[in-house]
């Protein structure tokens, strides 16, 4: 990545994670997003920087007008100004979103149950579904004259209200399951920073843990709303350049030295269907977020061609650094991976520890862009608006969003298994939400348009992912209730 690449995100106001798209659907500028109004968009280029567009919201279609959507309470500034992205732009945001701190603990979570041949295969094979469920999504962004700036507001407006709420619930327990994710992945970081050092037993996972979740709810409650974010959202690139830099580099070095390593897939015959069928979630994990149309909403005109140049950058250059440090890692260690690298690779301690610290502070700062749909929806529904500094609203965020991580943070800290929440986390929203809903959407938008043969395709897809979604979930509950026996609660793994 250049710096002029860098230079573009500020100017675009993008972020280095996938999810900063709610900073321009959620807070506009000064904007509402509400019932009733137009979202002016105005183009930045020179050319066209007296042109503007107007841009309908979903509320506004009478297919919703059952659907109350409510105005936010994370309004900053006055007016309606929307600074659009090129698909470049777009398609770096993408890019950097799956190569977030996750990419450090998909080649124990992957390639260890699945072994060179499936975990190989099975990763290209996830790349080219996810890029053709999200190209099916982005297709219907502009479905019915409408751009649809959510993913439940397209779901409402093909469906009704209850798959509005659906969707707004899968899409929720999605955010949460990441969210317990990254502090897992947090500690994880700190401990193995923290070994480096010390060569004692006094502070284990779940201490970390606790203190990973202690400054996610520092940052929460210091950074009211996303826009707030402000140049955290450049460390936050910068970040994941050092830890994947470091983690390829110390793995290769790792696996020269190496004797040669054992590669067989570990476990009894049961345990590896199972694992088999976990991994299967975490391919799809890896992708796949459920946010393409907030996603889509940032993107200048033609939205869909723009938004699929977005796509196929995502989905080849895009994948490359996630591929590198994946097979990098496993080529290196075998099955005897761990499911954080960071906590194996050998090298300068100052190499490892600036990794380590890298990771922290991004899945911290990834953390709270995940989190803050939830606080948007707890501020607007407890009606918190004006000054962040405010006794009311300094009170909520330290009661409400303190109460919000401490369940995350327990839950992280009593079953700290990242491999296993990766796997829940596909299996009960990334499958739903990206593969079944996506197909039948599309199949229920343009059902008068397609050949019996396309329409048989849809149902072959939808009918195939519903299996694999409800075999992924049966698999990953196993896995978390065996390594809770094997383990015990609040292990130190």
């Amino acid at each position: 990545m250049t710096v002029l690449s860098i230079l573009a995100l500020y100017r675009c106001a993008s972020c280095s994670m996938l999810p900063l798209v709610l900073l321009q659907v959620l807070m506009r500028e000064g904007g509402l997003v509400g019932l009733g109004f137009t979202l002016a968009v105005e183009n930045v280029s020179a050319a066209a920087a007296e042109e503007q567009l107007d841009v309908t919201l979903i509320s506004d279609v009478e297919n919703l007008a059952d659907v109350e959507i409510p105005d936010t309470a994370h309004q900053v500034s006055t007016g309606a100004f929307l600074l659009l992205n090129s698909w470049f732009q777009v398609g770096f945001v993408l890019t950097t979103g799956i190569n977030s701190a996750y990419v450090l603990g998909y080649s124990g979570t992957i390639m260890v149950p699945l072994g060179w041949a499936w975990g190989v295969t099975g990763l290209i094979l996830a790349t080219a579904i996810s890029l053709y469920a999200n190209a099916l999504i982005a297709r219907l962004h502009e479905f019915g004259g409408t751009r649809h700036i959510r993913y439940r507001d397209l779901a409402g407006f093909i469906y009704g209200r209850k798959a509005y709420s659906l969707t707004w619930a899968l899409q929720y327990v999605n955010l949460f399951m990441i969210n317990v994710g990254y502090i897992i992945l947090a500690g994880s970081a700190l401990k193995a920073a923290y070994v480096l050092f010390r060569d004692d037993d006094g502070m284990k996972l779940p201490h970390f843990i606790v203190i990973s979740g202690i400054v996610c709810a520092i940052f929460a409650i210091c950074i009211p709303h996303l826009s707030a974010l402000g140049i955290w959202l450049g460390f936050s690139t910068v970040f994941s350049l050092v830890y994947i830099v470091i983690a390829f580099v110390l793995s290769v070095k790792d696996g020269i030295k190496s004797a040669p390593r054992d590669y067989s897939i570990p476990g009894t015959s049961t345990s590896k269907i199972f694992t088999t069928i976990g991994a299967s979630a975490n391919l799809v994990f890896a992708y796949n977020t459920g946010m393409l149309p907030e996603i889509q909403a940032t993107i200048r005109q033609p939205v869909v061609k723009n938004m699929m140049k977005a796509l196929y950058f995502q989905f080849t250059v895009g994948v490359l650094p996630l591929y590198m440090v994946t097979f990098a890692g496993y080529w290196a260690y075998g099955s005897s991976t761990p499911t954080y690298l960071m906590g194996g690779v050998n090298g300068p301690a100052w190499a490892k520890a600036m990794a380590n610290i890298a990771a922290f502070l991004q899945s911290v700062i990834a953390l709270h862009i995940f989190a803050s749909p939830m606080y948007e929806y707890l501020d607007t529904r407890h009606g918190i608006k004006g000054s962040a500094l405010s006794f009311k609203n300094l009170s909520f965020r330290i009661l409400v969003r303190g109460g919000y991580l401490t369940i995350n943070t327990f839950v992280a800290a009593l079953l700290p298994f990242l491999g296993d929440f990766m796997s829940l986390t596909g299996a009960i929203s990334t499958f739903p939400l990206t593969f079944i809903l996506a197909n039948h959407m599309y199949l229920v938008a343009y059902k008068n348009k397609l050949t019996s043969i396309q329409k048989l395709w849809h149902w072959i897809n939808i009918c195939f992912f519903g299996i694999i979604s409800a075999a992924a979930t049966i698999a990953a509950m196993r896995l978390i209730a065996v390594d809770s026996k094997t383990y015990h609660a609040f292990a130190d793994l």
